[in-house]
C-alpha cells in the first residue's frame, strides 16, 4: 500500500447514521386520548350528547396522529405498528366522518337498522383487534394488554348496539377506559425509555 493509498482509507468518512425517532409513543398516545374520551362517554360518566366533542380529538390526534405513527412505523420496517396505527388512525377518522356526516342522513332510517349497522362496523374492528391481539403476542406484554381489552371493548361495543343494550354500552366504556390507561403506559414507557436510554417503565418484551 503507498502512502497515497493510505491516505485515501484514512480520509475515507463513516457512513452518516440515520435514526428515526420510535413512533409508537405518538401513536399509543394519540390512541389512548382519543379513547379516553369516547369511554367516558360510554361508560355513563358524561352525558351521551356530548358525543360530538370527541370529534376533534378523532380526526387530529386519534385520527392523523396515528395515521402518521403508522407511515412512520412503516419507515422504521416494523409490519405490526404500521399495521395497527396505521388502521386505528383510519378508524379514528372513519369515526369522525361516520358521526359527523353519516349518522345525521340517518334519522329518516328505522332506529333498529342504525344501531345494527353501528354493531357491524363495530364488529369489523373488534375481528381485526383480535387478530392483531395474536401477532401483539409477540411483541410486549404492555402491547399486548392494550389489544386484549380493546378486543373486548369493541365486542361489548358491538352487543349493545346489536342488542340495543346501554348496559353494554357502558361495560364497553369501562373496558375502553382500562384500554386507554394501558395504552398510556406503554406510551409512557416507550418515550422514558428511550429519553433515559434504560429501562425505568418495563413492557416485557417478548
Amino acid at each position: 500500500m503507498t502512502i497515497r493509498d493510505r491516505d485515501d482509507v484514512v480520509a475515507t468518512p463513516a457512513p452518516a447514521v440515520s435514526r428515526v425517532a420510535d413512533p409508537a409513543p405518538l401513536g399509543l398516545a394519540a390512541f389512548a386520548g382519543t379513547t379516553f374520551f369516547l369511554s367516558v362517554v360510554n361508560a355513563g360518566m358524561i352525558s351521551a350528547t356530548v358525543t360530538g366533542a370527541v370529534l376533534g380529538l378523532a380526526l387530529f390526534y386519534g385520527g392523523l396522529g396515528q395515521l402518521l405513527a403508522g407511515m412512520w412505523e412503516f419507515a422504521r420496517g416494523n409490519t405490526f405498528g404500521a399495521l395497527a396505527f396505521s388502521s386505528f388512525g383510519a378508524f379514528w377518522l372513519s369515526y369522525w366522518y361516520l358521526v359527523d356526516h353519516v349518522l345525521a342522513k340517518l334519522t329518516a332510517a328505522k332506529a333498529n337498522d342504525v344501531h345494527h349497522a353501528i354493531g357491524l362496523y363495530l364488529l369489523i374492528w373488534a375481528i381485526f383487534t383480535a387478530y392483531m391481539t395474536i401477532a401483539a403476542t409477540r411483541v410486549s406484554v404492555a402491547v399486548l394488554g392494550v389489544f386484549v381489552f380493546l378486543t373486548l371493548t369493541f365486542i361489548a361495543l358491538a352487543v349493545g348496539e346489536f342488542a340495543i343494550s346501554t348496559g353494554w354500552t357502558k361495560i364497553g366504556g369501562w373496558l375502553g377506559l382500562i384500554t386507554a390507561v394501558l395504552a398510556w403506559y406503554a406510551s409512557l414507557a416507550g418515550v422514558m425509555n428511550d429519553t433515559a436510554k434504560r429501562v425505568v417503565f418495563p413492557t416485557f418484551p417478548r
